[in-house]
């Protein structure tokens, strides 16, 4: 045995031994640091997927049952919202459903005068559930889940739609975006869809006024990852998303539904102060998620995602 060298062999030097043997270590803490976030990441969408869409669904084919003299149809398949793109998260969404009037007398109306037909037509039909008018939509509160309406009116071969401020009608093209989200969705191996969530839910905890809409979070995330080639898995995507969302949020994305002229004509013209404030924020989670990488701790992590 005497001259061997040892388990190890003489050509092993201690110092490059225990350096082996520190690497190997950081590398199980890493792996399983990453398993952790990814598992919180998991635990999330549970929760984001909660909102019951087949109880939507439900009061959606009661509404249209209660209204079919007045409606020629819901088109939530073809455009409609966060239910039917699977992006819905409590607290940052946007219209579950679009309901297409059918009256021609409406066509010369103005959104606002619309909306309260629309309204009226409702509470006629529904005595007994509360209906609330809001400045765009309506929302129908059921006993079990609140159901948000966007009033519609065909236009030529699109639709037309009350415009962010309620005051004039908006031209869209529903079917555009909802193809180009599920295009890259598909692309991303079905992993864009819960990121859209995850960053919604994150974006929920900022301040009311310091959020970005859920059709924003939504064209932001179609833009950034329009030719991703990194990891497909939870940790990976969402920090990808507030990384880049930070610089992309300062420049206005064109509007490809028609709805108008950028998705986010809300936060002003490019470099705009009220765009500088959110890339703020936003930048902000992204520097937690490389603070929480570089201590590993999932703990940093939980707390992005909650607090």
């Amino acid at each position: 045995m005497g001259g061997s060298g040892g388990f190890f062999g003489s050509t092993v030097e201690p110092g490059k031994l225990a350096r082996h043997v520190r690497e190997a270590e950081e590398k199980s803490q890493d792996q399983q640091y990453v398993t952790d976030v990814n598992k919180l990441i998991s635990d999330l969408l549970v929760a984001a997927n909660s909102r019951d869409s087949q109880a939507v669904q439900r009061h959606l084919d009661t509404i249209k049952e209660a209204l079919s003299k007045y409606i020629e149809g819901t088109v939530d398949t073809i455009f409609g919202g966060s239910v039917s793109k699977h992006t819905y998260v409590e607290g940052l969404s946007d219209i579950d459903t679009l309901v297409l009037l059918n009256n021609s007398e409406l066509s010369d109306l103005s959104p606002k005068e619309a909306k309260a037909y629309f309204v009226e037509r409702l509470r006629e039909r529904l005595p007994n559930t509360e209906i609330v008018e809001g400045n765009l939509a309506v929302t129908v509160k059921f006993t079990d889940i609140d159901v948000q309406l966007l009033p519609t009116i065909k236009h030529n071969n699109g639709y037309k739609i009350p415009d962010a401020n309620g005051k004039e009608w908006s031209h869209i093209n529903p079917t555009e975006f909802t193809s180009e989200l599920s295009s890259i969705n598909k692309e991303c191996g079905g992993k864009l869809i819960p990121t859209i969530k995850v960053a919604k839910v994150i974006i929920s905890n900022l301040p009311e006024e310091r959020r970005l809409t859920g059709y924003h979070v939504e064209a932001l995330a179609t833009e950034i990852f329009k030719e991703y080639r990194g990891e497909l898995t939870p940790k990976a995507m969402v920090e990808h998303f507030f990384t880049k969302a930070a610089d992309s949020v300062l420049t206005p994305i064109k509007e490809r539904t028609g709805q108008s002229s950028h998705v986010d004509d809300y936060l002003g013209a490019k470099d705009s102060l009220e765009r500088n404030i959110i890339a703020s924020n936003i930048g902000r989670v992204a520097r937690r998620m490389a603070n929480a990488n570089g201590a590993r701790s999932a703990d940093l992590w939980k707390k992005i995602i909650e607090d």
